[in-house]
């Protein structure tokens, strides 16, 4: 069974980075690709990015293309969201996401497995 958990968020300013971490506690991380989500309140969970099982794949939103990068470790059963030029539009709970397939996908219903969550606050 996965279990994900995020840890990483905090409050920052504006232009500051950050890195997210999600650790898998279960079985099945070296064979799932994982995306990370975000979202505030009163909207619908907002894809990041994501990115294969082998990591040879990664996708970005238009919003955070060329600032974040993300990137896993398979021996550590970890991925990470590495987030540079931070901006106030980025504040959100950043959770990451596993799915049972070995490629990417943006959408938020093809994942199956969720971490708690991770705050991340951008002041201006």
């Amino acid at each position: 069974q996965v279990q994900l958990v995020e840890s990483g968020g905090e409050l920052v300013q504006a232009g500051g980075s950050l890195r997210l971490s999600c650790a898998d506690s279960g079985r099945t991380f070296s064979n799932s690709a994982m995306g990370w989500f975000r979202q505030v309140p009163g909207k619908d969970r907002e894809f990041v990015a994501s990115i294969s099982w082998s990591g040879g794949r990664t996708d970005y939103a238009d919003s955070v293309k060329d600032r974040f990068t993300i990137s896993r470790d398979n021996a550590k059963s970890t991925m990470y969201l590495q987030m540079s030029g931070l901006k106030p539009e980025d504040t959100a709970v950043y959770y990451c996401a596993a799915r049972r397939s070995v490629l990417t996908s943006s959408w938020y219903d093809e994942y199956d497995y969720w971490g708690q969550g991770t705050q991340v606050i951008v002041s201006s």
